[in-house]
């Protein structure tokens, strides 16, 4: 009867996910209530989970709850350490969840709200869970070994000097945009500033409370933290109202984007506990409290999705970024449907702190799906919001106009009627100055979220919420910014310990700063080309960001895929196979527009060569012809950044079928380096703090 009772229960999950998501793809023009979207993701990753993630865990993974892990077998108290499953959850998951689930969508939000459903239900279910899940048990099953080193070993030096070149170059590219999405967010904004300013000496007094003041009171140092926070949003108010203080957090982007890079270099030489410990923690809290009081107040007020589900903008001509809907509504949406920054993490501390194997289902696929519904309801902030108020704040300058008037009048030319009146109302209502060409995203999100919290909780608090949904996304993005220039660090300190030994140990303070300075130097200098770019630098470098994040994704992918068809298990290679041909195909398209593409829109070197007419004809306004020989270096640049990505991830994808085509053809190969089994010392129910 249970059992009886279980099948009912999924059959009924199952069709009312397909009613949900049936709905949503063939909706033609009637309005469509918001509540079916978090209906269609939650039934979609429930089943995709309890199905296909536990026949992944059973079938072709065959995980073994009696083998020691990494964490057991090398336990030193500092990196490998025995974990309760839920910390390290709350670990991964803040990891993981950086800007790309809440940008992403809101970006690709110009092409409709249809396309970036869909992919983010189909990309994370079949492409991000599974890499996710795979890349972490293989590297538990090779203690812990990071991406490029089981690239190295399982396919040869030639992937494995690809993969660790390629995995390092991106990672800058990756940290520049997060850092171009937090100085946006901030720029103009002494509310935002100064809350975000204030995120980073609370991170650090939680980090003292716990260490030294109440040792392991992590609960106790999360709840400082998070009404530490709570102060900081509303103080910002008091700053935003006060004269002389609004003068001091009140900044251009430049000013910003130096004080980012300051931030990165002290979060990757400081210890661990003092910053980004308290950050991940304070981190983890907020981000699931905010989604599930985003969630709660969508179920409340049931908004009706504005956007329609597709615009005219498919066809490559949206303000916002260029390029067709295939295929940079792929790239454009990374992290919610799929993020080769995740194989970093899933290879990097979290198969060093899991205890049993049992808990890479929940924490590799469980944790990406988690991401994915992120994703889903920044979708949602995004296409609440009146499509003209949405263009009016994503849309750069350079391409609707500077004056506020010429900015509406394009904008509804679109067919998206706005008002300077209504801009200007709403600024006031959000506590901000103005609103117009407030690229990156992050504004709009905000925007998007303080509108359906005013509307459930209380209209009364709009600047309230806009400014907690600006920190909310500070949050997310700084937490990965620092977290990744201190891998970046430490994959940095791995390459150069290869030439001098001393400079590979990352304990060493000479190390330390030097490499720290040539990771922040790299991704600052990205970041200050973003800033410095009149169209906002989204169009600049998010497309770099998305190829980039998804060539690293296929890495990932190749390397797994290599990995089942070396153990034998080439009938099940489908499951990294496929979603690996998928974005080969997506990347290389992508590429191929972004460097050879004649809108000047799209392709860089197009860009590149009308400014470098246009320069020389004398036609350039005076403060964009002092830019202009800069901006015309970075279009050659992200163009030959591109094409070296995309020559890497060839080399590998080639390096991968050889190996194993040789042994499929029963040729010899390197061995598998899988550590061998050793059964598990640790009860069930273990425990450390």
């Amino acid at each position: 009867m249970k059992s009886l009772m279980g099948k009912i229960g999924w059959l009924t999950v199952a069709l009312l996910g397909a009613s949900a998501v049936g709905g949503i793809a063939l909706n033609r023009g009637e309005s469509i209530n918001a509540i079916w979207f978090i209906t269609a993701a939650a039934c979609v990753f429930a089943i995709a989970y309890r199905f296909y993630a536990a026949w992944i865990a059973a079938k072709v993974l065959v995980l073994d709850e009696t083998r020691a892990t990494p964490a057991e077998r090398f336990d030193n108290g500092r990196d490998f350490v025995p974990t309760n499953k839920w910390i390290v959850f709350g670990h991964h998951f803040a990891a993981i969840a950086g800007p790309g689930p809440l940008i992403g969508p809101t970006l690709a939000a110009q092409f409709g709200y249809l396309p970036g459903t869909l992919w983010i239900l189909v990309g994370a279910v079949l492409g991000g869970c599974v890499q996710d899940m795979v890349t972490l048990f293989f590297s538990m099953r090779r203690d812990g070994r990071s991406l490029g080193q089981m690239a190295r070993d399982e396919l040869g030096p030639v992937g494995g000097f690809a993969a660790l070149i390629g995995t390092f170059a991106i990672m800058i590219i990756l940290i520049a945009v997060l850092g171009l999405v937090v100085v946006n967010a901030m720029k103009h904004s002494p509310w935002a500033t100064s809350t975000v300013a204030a995120t980073i000496p609370i991170a650090m007094i939680v980090g003292l409370y716990m260490r030294n003041i109440r040792p392991g009171r992590v609960l106790e140092g999360s709840l400082l933290g998070v009404i530490l926070l709570l102060l900081a949003v509303v103080s910002g108010g008091w700053v935003d109202h006060n004269a002389t203080l609004r003068a001091l957090f009140d900044h251009e982007g430049l000013p910003l984007a130096w004080g980012v890079i300051a931030y990165g270099f002290a979060a990757a030489i400081l210890p661990v506990w003092l910053l980004l410990a308290p950050r991940d923690y304070l981190s983890t809290f907020m981000k699931l409290g905010t989604v599930i009081l985003l969630a709660i107040a969508i179920a409340i007020l049931q908004p009706e999705i504005k956007m329609p589900a597709l615009t005219q903008f498919i066809d490559g001509t949206g303000p916002i970024f260029g390029g067709t809907l295939f295929p940079f509504v792929f790239i454009t949406i990374a992290c919610g449907a799929i993020s080769g920054f995740h194989a970093l993490i899933a290879s990097g501390t979290t198969p060093k702190l899991l205890a049993n194997e049992r808990d890479i289902r929940m924490i590799g696929y469980g944790g990406m799906a988690l991401e994915s519904f992120v994703a889903i309801m920044a979708l949602i902030a995004a296409t609440v919001l009146e499509p003209g108020v949405y263009f009016a704040i994503n849309s750069p300058a350079g391409i609707v106009g500077k004056e506020a008037a010429a900015a509406v009048a394009t904008i509804s030319s679109w067919g998206f009627p706005v008002s300077v009146e209504q801009m200007n109302a709403l600024a006031r209502q959000m506590g901000e100055t103005t609103l117009f060409a407030r690229t990156g995203g992050a504004p709009s999100l905000a925007v998007g979220m303080a509108s359906i919290f005013g509307n459930a909780f209380g209209n009364g608090m709009l600047a309230l919420w806009y400014h907690f949904a600006i920190m909310f996304e500070a949050v997310f993005i700084l937490t990965t910014l620092d977290a990744g220039t201190r891998v970046g660090r430490f994959m940095l300190q791995d390459m150069l310990g290869n030439f001098w030994p001393k400079l590979g140990q990352t304990s060493w303070m000479p190390s330390v700063i030097l490499t720290s300075g040539i990771v922040v130097g790299a991704w600052g200098y990205f970041l200050y080309i973003g800033v410095i770019d009149p169209n906002g630098g989204v169009n600049l470098l998010w497309p770099l960001f998305g190829i980039a994040n998804q060539m690293l994704a296929a890495i990932a992918l190749c390397v797994g895929t290599g990995i089942l068809i070396k153990s034998g298990k080439l009938k099940h290679a489908w499951i990294t196979g496929v979603p690996l041909a998928w974005l080969v195909l997506v990347t290389t398209a992508a590429a191929w527009e972004k460097i050879f593409s004649s809108d000047i829109r799209v392709g860089f070197l197009a860009a590149a060569n009308n400014m470098a007419a246009k320069l020389a004809a004398g036609v350039l306004p005076p403060e964009k012809a002092a830019v202009a020989p800069q901006l015309i270096f970075n279009q050659h640049l992200d163009a030959w950044l591109t094409m070296f990505f995309i020559v890497v991830l060839w080399v590998i994808v080639f390096d991968m079928l050889r190996v194993s085509a040789r042994h499929i053809a029963g040729k010899p190969v390197r061995p598998l380096t899988e550590s061998p089994h050793i059964p598990s010392r640790l009860v069930e129910d273990y425990v450390r703090d």
